[in-house]
């Protein structure tokens, strides 16, 4: 089993919060971990609405179903029956203790305004990703509190080779789908793609074209990393925008996609405002693109931005469970001066992460660092470049070249086994 590193935040939330609610996709282990914390530090009721009779108590009498819980409850896949909401309301009005509900859903309910609003200021929302490359190592991650400390040391040299990360980038973090073998992944991630459409899809919306939404997969995932383009993706598929713009709020809702936000900034210089596409595992990305580990590094189109969306979703994974909780974001100016991921911290203090999938970098890879602290002034705390060599190196005032692999072997403990160890 692996231990997943959002456990602390989440028991810490049942400690003061009446309604928690544990959102991600499926098969990130959402089910696993509630129910590990139910039967240990935070004992509860487990109900699951995959259950046909749960499901059709719930839906039938749902005030009748909340109130004849006694106790703290774990309501899992509770998107399956939004009816629960109002009375889980009334419930928690009634008798406002901390840790009474438990929820988990596959879907992002904060993205549906009518059943986030209902239990607005009584519950609490955690988001649970795939496995982190810290989680599948048994590490726990530090780089995001490493990077906004005042003096950036000591600095990292970790070896891995284009090989090993493309393994790992192909491998992606569903926790059943890094247990198999690479001759078995992808039997379970079609198998996976057709549960989306067939279970959590539908349980949100009617869609009546639905064999149009793994087109749409395949093509962002081709487009990852590459800034969002509604027109352009109309005219390639030939489905009308208001459509798209629906599917593309689905995918988003049900945690397969995720698009990061563009920073700005109040300054002359124009930024572009375009999200930018980021597939929440890249090893569905990988399978739906038709990539294996051995051809994924030779593919040049692929290869750079595949790399760049495996770290981003990684940072987004790490900022979760990080001590500076920032919001992560993308920086690119009109003229295509660009920034992989900004970091933004609450004190308002920035740090921008480039990444270079090469093992050779030179001063002129910094140049979007440049622009991003000139544009931030004193906001910018430092520009990270994470590329493939294994040397830690400074490149002027608040500028450092990292090894890729720092971002979850900062310091690795002697006794962790290599990724390749722990493959079938």
């Amino acid at each position: 089993m692996f231990r997943r590193h959002i456990a602390p935040q989440l028991l810490a939330a049942l400690g003061d919060t009446p309604v928690v609610l544990l959102h991600g996709a499926r098969q990130v282990g959402k089910s696993t971990l509630a129910q590990e914390i139910a039967s240990g530090q935070h004992p509860a009721r487990y109900l699951t609405l995959d259950d046909a009779a749960v499901l059709a108590a719930a839906k039938g009498d749902p005030a009748g179903f909340i109130s004849g819980l006694a106790g703290p409850v774990v309501i899992d896949e509770v998107q399956r029956a939004p009816e629960l909401f109002l009375p889980i309301k009334t419930s928690v009005d009634r008798g406002r203790r901390p840790g009474r509900f438990l929820l988990t859903g596959s879907a992002n309910v904060l993205l549906v305004p009518k059943l986030s609003e209902t239990l607005a200021g009584r519950m609490e929302v955690l988001a649970l990703w795939p496995l982190s490359q810290g989680e599948i190592d048994g590490l726990v991650e530090d780089f995001i509190d490493r990077v906004f400390t005042p003096a950036l040391a000591p600095l990292p040299n970790t070896n891995m080779g284009r090989d090993e990360l493309a393994r790992r980038v192909i491998a992606g973090g569903y926790p059943e789908a890094v247990r198999r073998s690479p001759l078995r992944r992808p039997a379970w991630f079609r198998s996976y793609v057709m549960t989306i459409l067939q279970r959590t899809v539908r349980d949100i919306a009617d869609i009546e074209r639905i064999h149009e939404i793994p087109r749409l997969l395949r093509v962002l995932a081709a487009r990852a990393g590459t800034l969002l383009n509604v027109a352009d993706l109309s005219r390639t598929l030939g489905i009308p925008q208001t459509t798209l713009q629906r599917y593309l709020a689905l995918l988003q809702t049900t945690f397969l996609v995720h698009f990061l936000p563009a920073w700005t900034a109040r300054v002359r210089r124009r930024l572009l405002k375009s999200p930018k596409i980021l597939v929440v595992d890249m090893g569905l990305a990988a399978h739906l693109v038709r990539m294996d580990s051995r051809g994924l590094p030779t593919n040049t189109e692929l290869w750079g931005a595949f790399v760049e969306t495996f770290v981003a979703v990684e940072l987004l994974k790490q900022a979760g469970w990080s001590t500076t909780q920032p919001t992560l974001y993308h920086f690119r100016t009109a003229k295509g001066e660009e920034v992989d991921v900004v970091l933004e911290a609450p004190s308002g203090e920035i740090v921008g992460v480039e990444v270079k999938a090469a093992v050779s970098i030179g001063a002129d890879d910094f140049h979007g660092l440049r622009i991003l602290a000139d544009v931030a002034g004193r906001r910018f705390l430092r520009g990270i470049l994470l590329y493939l060599g294994d040397q830690a190196v400074p490149f002027g005032t608040n500028l450092y070249a990292l090894p890729v692999s720092s971002v979850w072997r900062w310091q690795q403990p002697a006794h962790v086994r290599s990724f390749r160890s722990r493959r079938p």
